[in-house]
């Protein structure tokens, strides 16, 4: 008799990594129920409360990122990764897993390299159209890789690449809430249009300046705005908007659990370039102003978002703009029915709807493979 399906799910540090590893997770229990799914995070990462919180098992490594700007700090992380795949391999003794996926962020580097030098087969979620370090190095051992993007060749072999999208969080597709009743919900009027601001799940700095600094704008502009701040800076959202006086315009809060309803409401949405979002927009053709991160690993923000407006389903502004353009491009466009129009069609033609349980399938024929050649 078959041992019961063992997959081990790795990464995480941000939410555009934790929701689709989520999802992946959840398709592979609902296609096999028997399935025992346990991930791998990072210490003190968001993943060590959000994953337990969806229902999975974790274990966590001490593994840190590279310090690109004091290389003196790299020797503790050298440190760090070591003993990490040192863990990584005696999870992987215990747990004995059929197959292993990486999804990004700082854990999966140990952990799908550990997997892949103990024989274990793994498969890479590369979220964004520029590949990572990290992913190029795992490739060389991985059996699959699922992208978002066309012409990720370029980074790993051709015959290992399946096109699958990027996964988005369950609940969002098919919300049980109307445009008006998830603007109330939020305290606003649903005959004014409604701008939704998101910086990615830990906040976005540039962002949030550009708003506490256009507080007269957002006053004047006759729209109202949804602002999720992120916890890092909400404290210091709420205090500048109370000293500017009455804003009833203006919803700020620091997280928004109901994601559907805040999407629901949105006419436009301001955003960073993250891939899961991205991935999130397209599915539910949300007309999206990105504003790429400059602090990621190979700018890869930029180029995700440059995806999106070479094909007319997006604009652009650059991080360092964003102060002077922002507001006013935000505003000019949420009046322009044709133009959201637009870029709503436009978008949506980049959507993939199934990508969760098509990954799945990869994995489960990954594990299974591997289960009968092994006879466990």
């Amino acid at each position: 008799m078959e041992e019961n399906l063992r997959i081990i799910i790795s990464g995480g540090g941000t939410g555009g990594h934790i929701f689709p590893a989520v999802s992946i997770a959840n398709a592979i229990k609902e296609q096999h129920p028997e399935a025992e799914i346990l991930f791998v995070g990072a210490e003190g990462r968001m993943e060590m409360q959000r994953v337990p919180a969806a229902g999975y098992p974790i274990k966590g490594l001490p593994v840190a990122g590279f310090d690109r700007k004091n290389l003196l700090k790299n020797v503790s992380v050298l440190f760090k990764l070591a003993k990490s795949q040192c863990l990584a391999r005696r999870i992987i003794k215990e747990f004995k897993p059929h197959a292993a996926v990486g999804v990004g962020g700082y854990a999966s580097g140990p952990t799908l390299k550990v997997a892949g030098m103990m024989g274990i087969p793994t498969l890479i979620q590369e979220q964004n159209s520029y590949a990572g370090v990290t992913n190029k190095l795992l490739a060389k051992k991985a059996r699959k890789i699922c992208v978002a993007y066309d012409g990720m060749e370029r980074f790993f072999e051709k015959d290992k690449i399946i096109l699958t999208g990027n996964p988005v969080r369950q609940g969002l597709r098919n919300p049980n809430i109307s445009r008006e009743d998830a603007v109330r919900s939020f305290g606003l009027d649903p005959s004014k249009k409604t701008i939704l601001i998101v910086g990615g799940s830990l906040g976005a700095r540039t962002i949030n300046n550009c708003v506490m600094e256009g507080l007269d704008k957002i006053k004047a502009s006759g729209v109202q705005f949804i602002w999720q701040t992120g916890k890092i800076y909400i404290d210091e959202a709420r205090a500048t908007v109370a000293r500017a006086g009455e804003f009833p315009m203006l919803h700020v809060t620091d997280f928004i659990s109901d994601m559907a309803a805040a999407y629901s409401a949105a006419d436009l949405i301001i955003s960073r370039a993250g891939a899961g979002s991205i991935s999130e927009f397209c599915l539910l053709q949300k007309p999206v102003i990105l504003v790429p991160s400059p602090n990621v690993a190979e700018d890869h923000q930029t180029k995700n978002a440059l995806a999106l407006v070479n094909k007319n389903a997006a604009l652009y502004i650059k991080d360092a703009a964003a102060k002077e353009a922002l507001l006013d491009k935000a505003v000019e466009t949420v009046k322009q029915p044709e133009t959201l129009k637009n870029l709503s069609t436009n978008i949506a033609k980049l959507a993939f709807t199934d990508s969760a349980n098509v990954i799945a399938r990869e994995v489960f024929k990954l594990a299974d493979k591997y289960r009968k050649e092994n006879g466990r």
